[in-house]
């Protein structure tokens, strides 16, 4: 077998004829010759027919990435046709308007799996999902500085157990690749307000560009109301409710340096964080105390990572889910708006949907599902690629 190649099994084949671009540890692949991370290697079926061009990731889950059904060179060329079709799509069909801040590339869903492009005004911000991507990472900067002329280009890297992960807004996972360094705090627009994000210290900029379409329609529904915000980040659904007229945000976060950025985004749009209420808790323990002080609010929205540990508790999508459901609903009067989000990519919408039902038995009440929506027009996915649907939001009503 020339060197190049990869030979691989039935069911692969399948899956890829199938478009599916990931191809899986399997038996056939642990008798691939050794390669290293970055290597364009051809796929063969066991006759030595061409099935795909991937790219080598040999010590993952995920030992290769399709970059194409034919045989391609991973050159300038190439990856500047690709970026530039992401491009496009972006000014064809994504209604941005008052938005420095989307989603440029995203991965399997423009045809470059395990590479991510984000824009921050004059900046861009490059995230590596395999290191596959690693050894090319030059070229990524060559290209998209010829395309595009940023004033800078950033890369954060992502610890590979997030799980020991609790505050880090001031650890520096971001380095400069390229152009002039940005502000410590960059600001950048989303529906017409203001957001700081840091390309440089934490494991997020700040902003998660995927909830820019949610946290639009939540405007649309919060004025006069009194809103709760769990896992509230640094309370960029806080600002857009409070920009909207709500009565009173209550954003509740573990971390207090997230809270100060939460109360900084405020500023930034001035609106006055006193008329606000910003408190630093575990969510579960909060929603305890807040039932006791016999608390009401209009709308709620839940918008946990997938998993988080704390020195006290440790939350996960599956199963954590419902018990936020069941300590929410008490505080919400009937016609209260609960708002459940997820980006937990391996929990598909009909399990979620099971967790929301047991959070609503457990607290014997009624919801309404009125609406569902997922990413935005700048976060793609292949219909061949389910994995690529990964946000779950989800607007329920409580009858009762």
């Amino acid at each position: 077998m020339p060197p190049g190649h990869r030979v691989i099994g039935p069911e692969t084949i399948r899956m890829l004829e199938l478009g599916h671009p990931w191809i899986i540890a399997d038996s056939h692949t642990k008798r691939w010759p050794a390669g290293r991370p970055g290597q364009v290697v051809d796929l063969t079926d066991s006759r030595g027919v061409f099935v795909a061009t991937a790219l080598l990731d040999p010590s993952e889950r995920v030992v290769a990435r399709v970059l194409s059904r034919e045989r391609i060179t991973l050159g300038t060329a190439w990856l500047k046709q690709r970026l530039q079709t992401a491009i496009s799509l972006r000014h064809e069909h994504t209604d941005l308007g008052d938005t420095t801040a989307y989603r440029l590339v995203n991965a399997e869903g423009d045809g470059l799996p395990g590479l991510t492009v984000d824009r921050y005004g004059d900046y861009l911000m490059v995230q590596l999902y395999c290191t596959g991507w690693q050894p090319h990472l030059k070229l990524v900067v060559q290209a998209l500085q010829e395309l595009l002329r940023p004033a800078g280009i950033y890369e954060k890297s992502r610890p590979r157990n997030t799980r020991e992960l609790e505050t880090c807004a001031d650890k520096h996972y971001g380095r400069l690749l390229a152009g002039s360094a940005a502000p410590r705090l960059l600001e950048v627009r989303e529906n017409g307000l203001t957001f700081l994000v840091s390309l440089e210290h934490g494991l997020d900029t700040g902003l998660f560009l995927d909830q820019r379409k949610n946290r639009r329609d939540l405007m649309t529904r919060v004025s006069g109301k009194r809103v709760l915000n769990l896992f509230a980040y640094t309370g960029a659904f806080s600002v857009a409710a409070a920009a909207a007229q709500a009565e009173r945000v209550t954003g509740v976060d573990i971390s207090s340096p997230y809270t100060d950025w939460a109360r900084a985004n405020f500023g930034v749009n001035r609106l006055n964080p006193k008329r606000h209420e910003f408190i630093v808790g575990d969510c579960l323990q909060v929603l305890t105390g807040l039932g006791q002080q016999g608390r009401q609010f209009d709308v709620a929205l839940m918008d946990p990572p997938s998993f988080s540990t704390t020195a006290k508790s440790r939350f996960t999508t599956r199963g954590g889910t419902s018990d936020l459901v069941a300590a929410i609903l008490p505080l919400l009067p009937p016609g209260g708006l609960l708002i459940a989000s997820s980006n937990h990519q391996k929990l598909d919408l009909a399990d979620y949907l099971k967790e929301l039902r047991r959070g609503a038995l457990q607290a014997g009440s009624d919801l309404q599902v009125i609406s569902l929506s997922g990413q935005p027009e700048d976060f793609p996915y292949p219909v061949t690629f389910p994995e690529g649907r990964y946000l779950k939001y989800v607007l329920c009503v409580k009858a009762s």
